[in-house]
């Protein structure tokens, strides 16, 4: 199914933008990850930033599994036709890209200006003392990638709940809807996997790990009210 203007993520949209690319879910994740990861290792060979990779390759992996969390969930919503309204608050407000911005930018303030305050540099651990510029850019590409998709997963859990608080379906769609619920927890649990490489900076930690427990929650409360529902339609 096509996705129509105002019912697709920003990311989507850019995609099916580009003239010519007509690639499968699959291809296009594969391509994402081989694209990324092959950078980081040129990268890592010229300038010899060998111990940065483990971080690199999970931050894509992350990046890559937000993806297809976007692509699931999208196609999913599309499918079982929720009401417009939810389906407009979701993609259309482009308030994930909002709430991504505004993290990106409190996440560049810590890296660049508090944590070296702090007698520690998240940037220098990672890329050493004097980091070569185009691994700089490089880091904060994906650390983009992956704020915009953890942006993603926290506003459609948010909207979630109000779909929940606002609409009841039938017994099919809120099981379908459960699923889509448990597909955010999932990808926030995944996002733990960067937590091994940020140990040393609290802010960073509390941030991935506050995100997960956030979600949890909200899910679990959507979950519950959405089957309590059930039935009572629109």
């Amino acid at each position: 199914m096509a996705p129509d203007l105002g019912e697709t993520w920003v990311y989507e949209s850019l995609v099916s933008a580009v003239p010519g690319l007509d690639l499968s879910d699959r291809a296009a994740l594969l391509t994402q990850f081989v694209v990324f990861e092959a950078i980081v290792l040129a990268v890592a060979a010229v300038y010899d930033l060998w111990t940065a990779v483990p971080a690199g390759t999970a931050a894509i992996v992350v990046a890559v599994a937000g993806s297809w969390l976007m692509l699931t969930f999208s196609r999913t919503v599309r499918r079982i036709q929720p009401p417009r309204t939810y389906r407009r608050l979701l993609f259309g407000s482009s308030i994930e890209l909002a709430l991504s911005v505004m993290a990106f930018v409190l996440f560049v303030t810590y890296v660049f200006v508090v944590d070296p305050r702090d007698g520690g540099s998240l940037v220098t651990e990672l890329l050493g003392p004097e980091p070569p510029a185009v691994a700089i850019v490089l880091l904060l590409l994906i650390t983009w990638d992956v704020i915009y998709r953890i942006g993603a997963c926290w506003w459609a859990t948010v909207v979630g709940l109000w779909r929940a608080l606002r609409y009841g379906f039938d017994r099919e769609t809120t099981r379908t809807l459960t699923r889509l619920d448990a597909l955010n927890v999932a990808f926030a649990g995944v996002q733990v996997a960067m937590v091994p490489f940020v140990l040393g900076h609290p802010v960073l930690v509390a941030a991935v790990v506050g995100h997960l427990f956030a979600v949890v929650v909200v899910s679990a409360a959507t979950v519950v009210l959405q089957r309590r529902a059930v039935g009572a339609g629109e």
